[in-house]
């Protein structure tokens, strides 16, 4: 019964774990915190400024899977960028601002990264 128990309470964990690792933060909340944060060398000494790129970087992986599934899968990938990719965190941050609030608000920050990437790379028709 003891062993049933630890199996049971490790799939938990194992289960659990994943989701509770992703964040629930609406692109808004991404961006607003993103717009307080300036754009300098010292930027990274913030707090904060880790929890967004660390937010940013899953949402780049996350969208980095859906355009090799689409491709693996012969599907039409959400957005065609180059192997490697040259980020601008200005850009990025003009285009997530650029989008309404209102749509933000139901947004997120994958959302907002999958739609850069589409309107950066898009795929040929």
């Amino acid at each position: 019964m003891k062993k049933f128990a630890l199996v049971v309470g490790l799939a938990a964990c194992l289960v659990v774990g994943p989701a509770s690792a992703q964040s629930n933060m609406t692109l808004e909340d991404f961006v607003t915190r993103a717009n307080r944060i300036p754009l300098n060398p010292t930027a990274m000494l913030r707090p904060d400024a880790h929890r967004l790129k660390g937010e940013a970087e899953r949402a780049f992986r996350t969208v980095g899977r859906e355009i090799q599934d689409a491709r693996t899968a012969g599907r039409s990938p959400p957005a065609c960028p180059p192997e490697r990719i040259n980020l601008d965190a200005r850009q990025l941050l003009t285009f997530l601002n650029g989008i309404p609030e209102a749509r933000r608000e139901r947004m997120t920050v994958t959302d907002g990264i999958r739609n850069w990437m589409r309107s950066r790379y898009p795929c040929g028709s």
